[in-house]
C-alpha cells in the first residue's frame, strides 16, 4: 500500500495547488485531502509490492513447473502403444 509520507506528500502538492484566495484554509484542506486519499485506498484491495513479488515469483515457479509436466507428460503418452 502507498506508505504514510508518499500520502502527505501527495496531499500537500494537491493543497499547494488550491488557488491563493483559499489559502486561508489550505492547511484544513490540506488535512482533508489526506483523510479523503486514506479512506480512498483503504477501500482498494491492494497489495504491497512486496507481496506483489512474492506471487509473482511464485507464480513464475508454477509456470516453469507445468513447462516441464507438459513436456514429461508428451515423453510418456510417446512411449505408450497405439491404442
Amino acid at each position: 500500500m502507498i506508505d504514510k509520507t508518499t500520502l502527505d506528500e501527495l496531499s500537500r502538492r494537491l493543497a499547494d495547488a488550491v488557488p491563493t484566495g483559499l489559502l486561508g484554509v489550505r492547511d484544513e484542506l490540506e488535512k482533508n485531502f489526506n483523510a479523503v486519499l486514506q479512506g480512498t485506498l483503504s477501500r482498494l484491495n491492494l497489495v504491497s509490492r512486496e507481496e506483489f513479488d512474492v506471487q509473482r515469483a511464485v507464480l513464475e515457479r508454477a509456470r516453469t513447473r507445468l513447462v516441464e509436466l507438459e513436456a514429461r507428460l508428451s515423453e510418456l503418452e510417446k512411449r505408450l502403444p497405439p491404442a
